[in-house]
């Protein structure tokens, strides 16, 4: 049963699928635009609103070092010191929402339903 288990599998095992999100989240960060599967998407816009929150309370000197810290948990390195640096000022009218997913078409392959996923 699935009562209480929130976010997908993917069809990996607890490592695997974190290390998966993790990289995910890294290239988003980093490029500010991915195309990637709509579950994938969805699953990463529920995780980037939560670590842009956090990232925003960098805005301290003394707790800075500390966010960042956190951060390093689910974020590879130039990611996390991105999240604290840019994005800080970027979104710092806004309180959540700072993604946008745009479906696209089924993938060729396979019939995948395709999205992009790009911060506002």
């Amino acid at each position: 049963m699935q009562h209480k288990k929130s976010g997908r599998k993917f069809g990996r095992i607890r490592k695997v699928r974190k290390a998966f999100i993790k990289t995910l989240l890294g290239s988003l960060i980093l490029h500010e635009k991915i195309t990637t599967t709509e579950a994938r998407a969805k699953e990463l816009k529920s995780k980037i609103d939560r670590i842009i929150n956090k990232g925003k309370k960098a805005k301290d000197k003394e707790k800075k070092i500390t966010v960042i810290r956190e951060l390093l948990k689910s974020l590879p390195e130039k990611a996390a010191i991105k999240v604290t640096g840019e994005f800080v000022n970027k979104f710092d009218s806004r309180n959540s929402g700072y993604t946008r997913i745009i479906k696209l078409g089924g993938r060729k392959s396979d019939s995948a339903k395709m999205a992009v996923i790009e911060f506002v």
